[in-house]
C-alpha cells in the first residue's frame, strides 16, 4: 500500500510539471490570436469563481442562507458598495436567515 502512494505522488508531480513546462517550451512566439488571448486572460477568474461559489453556498448551516448571502453580495457590489459593506451585508444576511430557519 505504501509503495502505491509514492507512485501516485510521482505521477501527480510529473503531470503538474508537464502542464507547466510544456506550454513554456512549445510556445516560443507571442500569442497573437485574440480569442486565445482573451481565453487565457479569463482563466484565473473563472477558476477562482468555480472554487468560490460552491464554498459560499455550503459554508453556512443551510444552503438557503448561503444562496441569499450570495445574492445580497452580488446586489450590493453591483450598487457600488465597498468590500467591507458587502461583507457585512452578507454576514448579516446569513445571521438573520439562520435565525429565521432555526425558529421554524
Amino acid at each position: 500500500m505504501t509503495k502505491n502512494i509514492y507512485i501516485y505522488i510521482l505521477i501527480m508531480g510529473a503531470v503538474s510539471y508537464l502542464i507547466r513546462a510544456l506550454p513554456m517550451t512549445l510556445l516560443r512566439k507571442p500569442i497573437k490570436n485574440r480569442f486565445i488571448k482573451s481565453f487565457l486572460y479569463y482563466v484565473p477568474y473563472v477558476t477562482l469563481a468555480v472554487m468560490t461559489f460552491p464554498a459560499i453556498i455550503t459554508a453556512t448551516q443551510s444552503p438557503i442562507s448561503g444562496a441569499l448571502a450570495l445574492a445580497v453580495g452580488i446586489i450590493t457590489a453591483a450598487i457600488g458598495f465597498d468590500l467591507f459593506k458587502v461583507a457585512v451585508s452578507c454576514c448579516v444576511t446569513v445571521f438573520i436567515t439562520e435565525l429565521i430557519i432555526m425558529n421554524l
